[in-house]
């Protein structure tokens, strides 16, 4: 079984049918079914931030969202946060002072290297300066 990595863009276009990137996330949410995501406990802290302004509807529905990841869903990995992941994560934020990578795309970055994954469901074009592969693009006709 093949991992791949989730960012918070992938689970917010998920989420929200407003986001411009919606309908390819669930269009390659489909095509993963046999993959393993993986996510860490950061990447959803900034999923439950970005949705904190939203309507208190919103908010229970993401919430439940979230606490579903981490309890029910098979074939989602949750990484806990830890100060080791904090470290790595800070070790490459400041390796990269040109780059405007967030402190928890750095962690995720990290933890892809360590565990040897090359894809991400993502649309933050920081993961391919890093030299991963983005899955989450828009499809033109």
């Amino acid at each position: 079984m093949r991992s791949t990595f989730a960012d918070t863009s992938y689970w917010i276009a998920l989420i929200d049918p407003r986001d411009q990137w919606h309908t390819e996330a669930v269009a390659i949410g489909k095509t993963v079914t046999n993959d393993i995501l993986l996510t860490t406990d950061e990447v959803l802290t900034e999923v439950l931030a970005f949705f904190s302004a939203f309507d208190p509807r919103m908010r229970k529905y993401v919430s439940e969202f979230v606490l579903d990841l981490i309890t029910n869903r098979t074939y989602v990995e949750v990484v806990e946060q830890s100060r080791k992941s904090f470290l790595a994560g800070l070790s490459l934020y400041e390796a990269r002072p040109d780059k405007s990578y967030s402190l928890v795309d750095c962690v995720s970055m990290q933890l892809m290297k360590a565990e040897g994954l090359r894809d991400v469901l993502t649309s933050d074009s920081h993961f391919a300066q890093e030299g991963f592969s983005i899955l989450l693009e828009q499809q033109f006709p």
